[in-house]
């Protein structure tokens, strides 16, 4: 195994579904660990380097949000947090003690292999980047309880799913992501949807966005790739 390859702690106490998920973060080339009990993590990542987490927020032990406080003490190591609590406020909750990601259950096993890829791939970006996200942050403000974004404090009238993909590009920007990975995103339900689809709400936003920065393409298409939201002023 190359020394490169990254860790993946997995903490999720039905047993099934971890043994899925260690296998298909194997597959996707991760070294990954199962703990089923949140008495357990601490101990586990004092004696161990974990590059990211998904875990369980209703554990046996120490509860998901107990870890999650506790681990930000000290760590900024990526944490998905992952729970069967489908309300705004408990992701909004989630996210505001120090997830880095939330993903409800019962969620696709391959959506989660992607999310931990494209926030690994972000970390890597901006430990090599620096400033890109800066620059971001700089361009547009999310507001997740109110689902509105703007640019240059302007509010862009955003369809709820049009909000959703913004959110999702502007937090991992600067990676190609598939129209299969998108429809994940926008749908949570997982319903049977032309990947099309994707291309019109892409469309819109590119209208929306182009009317508050008409000097940039920030939605660029990728032929035979998918779709990527390049904030760097220099790739354009």
């Amino acid at each position: 195994m190359s020394a490169t390859t990254k860790t993946i702690l997995i903490v999720e106490d039905e047993h099934k579904l971890a043994q899925l998920l260690l296998e298909y973060m194997e597959m996707a080339g991760y070294q990954a660990y199962c703990l089923h009990d949140g008495d357990q993590v601490i101990p586990w990542l004092n004696t161990h380097q974990a590059d990211l987490l998904i875990l369980d927020l209703m554990l046996p032990g120490k509860h998901g949000d107990v870890l999650c406080r506790e681990i930000r003490r000290y760590s900024d190591v990526p944490i998905i947090m992952a729970t069967a609590r489908v309300e705004e406020a408990d992701r909004l909750k989630g996210l505001e003690i120090g997830a880095d990601d939330y993903v409800c259950k019962p969620y696709s096993l391959k959506e989660m292999v992607a999310r931990v890829k494209a926030i690994l791939r972000r970390m890597d970006s901006n430990s090599s980047q620096g400033t890109r996200q800066q620059k971001l942050n700089n361009l547009f403000d999310v507001n997740p309880a109110k689902m509105s974004i703007s640019v240059y404090d302007q509010p862009l009238d955003l369809t709820p799913v049009e909000f959703r993909l913004l959110e999702h590009f502007i937090t991992y920007s600067n990676i190609v992501f598939s129209r299969d990975d998108l429809l994940n995103v926008i749908y949570d339900d997982y319903r049977l949807v032309s990947e099309r689809t994707v291309d019109s709400h892409i469309k819109n936003l590119r209208k929306k966005i182009h009317h508050h920065v008409p000097d940039r393409e920030l939605i660029r298409s990728i032929y035979g790739a998918g779709y990527i939201f390049e904030t760097d002023a220099s790739s354009n």
